[in-house]
């Protein structure tokens, strides 16, 4: 079912839930970053690796990103959509760097390293539907605004973690928002449009869905196996998601027949 009214009132009420999410999100407290999020249920090392089954999961990021790139050589998209993929790419090849990085040495430094990579893909991937569902020249004019306020979000919660203040509201609006918006974005626009790469599109956000759920039970996933975590299926889960990322380019702007 689509909303069947006028493209200016969709826009309008995107943004009207848009305000609506940031006025909720930062009239909550300071939420710092809990110490035991670093207590991750499988701390086992092999081959002089700690934390190897974390650190490892993050290999396939770095594949799949390092296709993205490759992928943007035999695209038929505009440049414009082609550097919107770009940082989407980087951010994935890069999340997976970062992640294996924080993941060989648990903490709040070594997980800016893990967080800033991920606003590439979650703002890039906000610009790309916005642009391809809505309006070409707005979600690239959304791009760098977009990267610039995920980036910011990252660092002023480090700022203010070394302050004794630790703040996580805008980062919590950067990871989530975009899980709430791009489904709207879909429902509100998508079926009036080219439907090229919906499927992909659905699929990435399931999967990081499931990623997100992974996460929340890493102890007790690990408990019941005693050989894989929680955490670790997040990372394979989320490389799932970002592999449909790359399919959704495919379909839109490699193969171009509908």
């Amino acid at each position: 079912m689509t909303f069947r009214f006028n493209k200016k009132y969709r826009i309008v009420a995107l943004c009207v839930l848009t305000i609506v999410a940031i006025a909720s999100v930062m009239m909550l407290r300071p939420i710092p970053q809990a110490v035991i999020y670093h207590n991750f249920a499988d701390r086992r090392s092999f081959f002089g690796i700690p934390n190897f089954l974390n650190v490892t999961s993050n290999f396939p990021f770095v594949i799949i990103g390092m296709i993205g790139l490759h992928l943007i050589k035999k695209s038929t998209a505009s440049r414009k959509v082609n550097i919107i993929y770009f940082f989407m790419f980087i951010g994935v090849l890069l999340t997976g760097i970062g992640s294996a990085y924080y993941h060989n040495n648990p903490n709040n430094d070594t997980l800016v390293f893990d967080r800033l990579p991920l606003t590439l893909v979650f703002m890039s991937l906000l610009s790309a539907t916005l642009a391809e569902k809505i309006d070409l020249k707005m979600g690239f004019a959304m791009l760098f605004p977009l990267l610039i306020i995920g980036i910011a979000g990252v660092l002023w919660w480090h700022i203010t973690e070394l302050k004794g203040e630790g703040d996580l509201r805008p980062y919590i609006l950067v990871q989530y928002y975009p899980i709430v918006f791009i489904p709207l974005i879909l429902i509100f626009f998508a079926l009036f449009n080219d439907r090229r790469g919906l499927s992909q599109l659905v699929w990435a956000v399931i999967w990081y869905v499931i990623a997100k759920l992974f996460e929340q039970f890493d102890h007790e996933i690990f408990s019941v196996t005693k050989f894989i975590s929680g955490h670790t299926l997040k990372h394979l889960s989320a490389a799932v998601a970002t592999w449909y990322l790359g399919r959704l380019f495919i379909k839109r702007h490699i193969f171009t027949t509908p």
